[in-house]
């Protein structure tokens, strides 16, 4: 079976729209799950405490906190799963532009890809 353009952007707009609403319902949920167990309790802004760790470092806490169903590791999944949404995209645009062999959109795709890792891997996203 090969996949035309036009069946790689009705996939793409799929990964968009449904990945937004699962977004949603994750975080929903999670917001629900965080309010349930902690809506009793009094937030304190007085200290603020820069926390500093390594997005590998977040990404198994909030896999391990949202196995045990925390509200705010299902919230955080949420917002990776968010953060995703358009990377996917741009690997889908890249494996469109591949099949179309456009060697300018595939070598720019490329570089905002490795941008993206760089940034993420070495922490200069925050």
């Amino acid at each position: 079976m090969t996949f035309t353009d036009k069946d790689l952007q009705k996939i793409i707009g799929a990964v968009l729209k449904y990945g937004v609403w699962l977004v949603l319902i994750i975080a929903l949920t999670g917001g629900a799950l965080y309010l349930i167990n902690h809506g009793h309790e009094t937030v304190h802004y007085e200290h603020f405490v820069e926390n500093d760790r390594s997005i590998f470092a977040v990404l198994s806490e909030t896999v391990s906190g949202a196995k045990n169903l925390q509200g705010e590791a299902i919230i955080f999944s949420g917002i990776f799963l968010l953060f995703l949404t358009p990377f996917i995209r741009l690997i889908l645009s890249l494996i469109s532009f591949i099949l179309e062999k456009d060697l300018l959109y595939i070598f720019i795709t490329v570089v905002v890809i490795g941008i993206i890792c760089t940034s993420v891997y070495f922490g200069f996203a925050h």
